[in-house]
């Protein structure tokens, strides 16, 4: 029996993309459709868009985009169920003059986008459960105000908090929760009990999809009740992978696939009760194609057995049949094999191998068992013409098939360059590497590549047209994850780096460590307080960096520029001491003296009763900003980091001198004539008496 779960396929958010969409198509418009990264998370579905001249594109492209729609073209710009980051957002609201934008992201996405938003205004960490390079919650991410933390399972989640709270056996730190909308049920329960057990301040949001909750609760009691599960989706989809969890937790004979075409690799065996769920990116008609194709296997089960031990009895030979048969002569430019029944099968060299140059002795012994597909058959000869090269290029699909499966990597030589990427010879079989995947950056030629060897992975396989698509980026990708994880395990404190600024910011400056980034806050960049960090370096300048801190789950790193040695008070230290003399530059007037720069990052003051031998009312009427003058370090705080300065200190001691006795004289002249003033007044008091 097959019972296919009643939520199988697309939710209504998809359902209202791939709707929007194919009305666009049907009125004429799929040329001008250009969505934002992959519409859903089904390549089957997303082939037939492509077929139908629906772009995908990324940010990348939007200026571009614009550039055509101001010049009077249509232009359709969808935004996928997955949402979009807040920076993609203000460029696509700036752009919706000319763009017609189309904003299809899932309502329960955008509820979580304005939890972020909203939630995290006043500090609070944002802690989101999910696949950290899963668009959706890149796109949560953007949104949130201040520090975000994404975990992929509830045990990650407990070792970040055992971190954080180190002795203290819980955090009062503001936090809130949100969870990826397709997140696993059981894992977002258990993450719940987790933070609750550690954090005393903490909000949490139901954000998974009710739809999903439905999905994954089918799932698991249907998987519970069958002998074998079979889960339809795009290997790419992160609710069909959740599925496929909780479908192998009750039942083990579990297997995910894409299409129909892939029950083939599928050992259902006799189990008696099959059931058949699919993800949320699953259209209905894959859906039916597996159970009709699941129906056709298990009724046709017997006979094929019935049908092999048949054939296994007597070799059939006939055009298309693969045979066996044992070599009996070897020329220069063909074979001769004994098929039995009286049988000569012949193969001719361009039938074995693309080369002139091979010896057919050196891949050949007579005697050898050689497997090989009949072209043509004489009866009246007695002859087959053979072809080996067709059996080796099914045996070689089968290693490609395989290839993508494991997710090995395999050296392969670039054979060609097409239109859309190159063309590389894997065990004898074309696989396509489209330009976007060869590494080679975007509007490059991709020339150079053709006849070298590349790593390569097989990423996608179209089994009905024999086609394989691999990918030289992934393999770079890999190798930059290694990288990056030997980096991060090889990190210490105090580590000392030499990199290119990569970005300015108004906080800080963003330094390439060779496969990270690093952060220099904008206080680390100089001992001076600064309004931008451009005062002291720019965007490609080579700087000398140090860790500071660093936090490998939240892959964020601390780093230091200014030194000790860099330290103006430390420089002052070593130039000057209490009794130096310094030439100084006034930088500042006060009505109680006058700041000066003895060495840059360090001023001194110079009082008012230390500027002048006299008392002055205003320090200005002395001094004036701009003016450099030679001044004597009274007293140095190293405590505060104050300085004490005096012009008057270094003022001639015989100028000193002359100008107090200047000063006796003239007091001595105002009384004696006020001496004689008051006999003068006296004379002419008594003359007037007398008359």
């Amino acid at each position: 029996m097959i019972e296919v779960a009643k939520s199988a396929g697309f939710c209504f958010g998809v359902r209202r993309a791939t709707d929007k969409v194919e009305s666009l198509i049907k009125q004429g418009k799929g040329s001008k459709i250009h969505v934002l990264g992959k519409l859903i998370h089904n390549e089957q579905y997303n082939d037939f868009l492509r077929q139908n001249g629906v772009r995908c594109i990324t940010e990348d492209d939007l200026d571009a985009l614009y550039s055509r729609a101001k010049n009077g073209e249509e232009i359709f710009v969808v935004i996928r169920t997955h949402g979009i980051t807040r920076d993609i957002q203000q460029i696509l609201d700036s752009y919706s003059d000319r763009l017609n934008v189309i904003d299809l992201s899932c309502p329960y996405v955008k509820k979580i986008h304005k939890i972020a938003s909203e939630e995290t205004s006043q500090g609070e960490i944002a802690i989101i459960i999910g696949k950290a390079e899963h668009p959706e919650v890149v796109a949560i991410v953007s949104y949130v105000n201040t520090e975000a933390f994404v975990f992929e399972s509830a045990d990650s989640l407990e070792n970040h908090l055992k971190q954080i709270t180190k002795d203290e056996k819980t955090t009062d730190l503001p936090i809130i929760m949100v969870a990826q909308t397709t997140q696993k049920l059981t894992e977002w329960e258990k993450c719940q009990k987790i933070i609750k057990k550690y954090c005393t301040n903490v909000k949490i949001f139901d954000t998974i999809c009710s739809v999903t909750e439905k999905r994954q609760t089918e799932a698991r009691e249907l998987s519970a009740r069958c002998d074998a599960m079979i889960v339809v989706g795009g290997k790419e989809s992160s609710n069909t992978a959740k599925l496929t969890q909780v479908c192998k937790a009750l039942c083990k004979r579990t297997y995910q696939i894409e299409t129909a075409n892939e029950l083939a690799f599928v050992n259902i065996g006799h189990e008696n009760n099959i059931g058949i769920t699919a993800g949320a990116s699953t259209p209905d008609c894959i859906i039916q194609e597996v159970k009709k194709k699941m129906s056709e296997i298990m009724e046709n089960e017997n006979f094929a057995q019935m049908l092999d031990e048949e054939m296994a009895k007597k070799q059939k030979i006939y055009v298309g049949a693969t045979v066996k048969g044992i070599v009996m002569s070897i020329d220069k430019n063909e074979i001769r094999l004994d098929l039995g029944d009286k049988l000569t099968g012949v193969i001719t060299r361009d039938q074995i191998t693309d080369s002139n140059d091979v010896d057919l002795n050196d891949l050949f012994k007579i005697g050898d068992e050689v497997e090989a597909t009949v072209m043509s058959k004489s009866d009246i000869d007695g002859t087959a013409i053979l072809s080996k090269k067709k059996v080796d290029t099914v045996k070689n699909w089968s290693k490609i098939v395989e290839l993508a499966s494991t997710g090995e990597t395999v050296t392969a030589k670039i054979t060609e360059v097409t239109k859309g990427g190159v063309v590389a010879d894997v065990y004898g079989v074309r696989v396509f590497i489209p330009a976007s995947m060869t590494g080679v950056a975007k509007g490059e030629s991709l020339d150079a590549l053709k006849g070298t060897e590349q790593e390569i992975k097989i990423v996608e396989i179209k089994e009905d047209k024999k086609k394989a698509i691999g990918s030289i980026k992934a393999v770079i990708r890999e190798k930059k994850k290694a990288e990056v994880e030997a980096f991060w395990d090889s990190l210490a404190v105090g580590m000392e780096f030499e990199g290119p600024v990569k970005s300015i910011v108004s906080y800080g400056v963003f330094v390439d460590l060779g496969v990270v980034d690093g952060l220099v806050h904008i206080t680390e960049l100089s001992w001076k307080r600064i309004k931008n960090p451009s005062e002291v370096v720019s965007v490609g300048q080579i700087i000398k960096v140090f860790v500071k801190s660093f936090d490998k789950d939240s892959k964020r790193i601390s780093l230091g520029y200014k030194t000790d040695d860099q330290n103006p008070w430390n420089i002052f230290k070593s130039q000057y001491s209490v009794g130096s003399v310094a030439s100084v530059k006034i930088v500042g007037i006060t009505s109680f003296g006058a700041f000066a720069e003895i060495v840059a990052g360090v001023d001194g003051l110079i009082h008012i009763s230390q500027i002048a031998d006299r008392k002055i009312d205003s320090v200005a009427n002395v001094l004036k900003v701009g003016d450099v003058v030679d001044a004597q370090i009274l007293e140095i705080d190293d405590e505060k980091q104050k300085v004490s300065l005096s012009i008057r200190a270094l003022l001639p001691k015989e100028e000193e001198a002359t100008e107090e006795a200047t000063e006796e004289v003239a007091e001595e002249t105002v009384e004696e004539v006020a001496e004689e003033t008051v006999e003068e007044v006296a004379e002419e008091a008594t003359e007037e008496a007398a008359e």
